[in-house]
């Protein structure tokens, strides 16, 4: 195996590249689980029935003169660059991505620092325009997303903070719209539908009931506010009184007003 992640690099500085599909770096970490040099723990990963501790990784390889060596920026043999952005904790390898290393989170973040802040509740890296203006949920970013059931906290995928605030991976709240507009876990409009509820308003005028349902209502549970109302019943929908949101589930049978039968 060795032999075939130095030869990956190899081919990569080849195509004008060098590492893997994941990571830009010049260099080959020594696995302190299994002795095998591997371009990233990804690739690692990938490969083995078990992960690699990044924080353990302790010897490099130089993809060019090939000394294994303690894990530094720079060959200590020929002077390759390891990397442009290199992390003493982490041992992460890459471009200069503006990545810093966020010690509430422990791993390295794609910056620059100064346009993000930790939330200590939620215990994340998050924007800047979202500081006091998102709901924290104590340690989300330790759940698995949703969606793919994968982790989300050291995912190199960006994560999205939904309005609830729930987190989903950035490309699985993109795939996820095409479907449906509820977050997957409480329900909760994961986005402002404010002018599709106008616009549904519009529809709901424009398509009045058959006689025999015109005096009929329903109770609601509201998904945005979590309130609860009687409404006339529609089939494009039932408008929460409390909110106008859309996003409703029926929470009784239908009935006749008394007053009106």
């Amino acid at each position: 195996m060795a032999a075939s992640a130095w030869e990956d690099g190899a081919r990569g500085q080849k195509q004008g590249r060098r590492g893997c599909e994941h990571y830009d770096r010049g260099c080959l970490l020594k696995a302190p689980c299994c002795d095998k040099l591997y371009t990233c723990r990804l690739c690692h990963d990938n490969n083995e029935d078990h992960q690699l501790d990044r924080f353990k990784v302790k010897e490099v390889q130089c993809i060019n003169c090939e000394k294994i060596q303690h894990a530094q920026q720079t060959c200590e043999e020929c002077s390759t660059l390891f990397g442009e952005y290199y992390c003493s904790i982490c041992h992460l390898f890459d471009k200069d991505k503006k990545q810093y290393h966020c010690e509430n989170c422990g791993i390295c973040r794609i910056g620059p620092k100064e346009d993000f802040f930790h939330c200590l509740k939620c215990n994340l890296c998050l924007a800047m325009n979202l500081q006091g203006k998102h709901k924290c949920i104590e340690n989300v970013s330790r759940q698995n997303c949703p969606i793919c059931l994968e982790d989300i906290h050291t995912s190199r995928v960006v994560a999205h903070v939904l309005p609830c605030g729930h987190l989903l991976h950035r490309t699985c709240y993109e795939e996820m719209l095409k479907e449906g507009y509820r977050c997957p876990l409480c329900m909760h409009s994961a986005l402002d539908m404010t002018r599709y509820w106008r616009q549904l308003d519009d529809e709901v005028a424009q398509t009045p009931m058959p006689s025999e349902y015109q005096n009929m209502t329903v109770d609601i549970l509201c998904n945005d506010c979590n309130g609860r109302s009687t409404v006339q019943f529609h089939i494009l929908g039932m408008k929460c009184n409390i909110c106008d949101s859309y996003n409703t589930a029926q929470a009784g049978g239908c009935r006749i007003s008394l007053d009106q039968q």
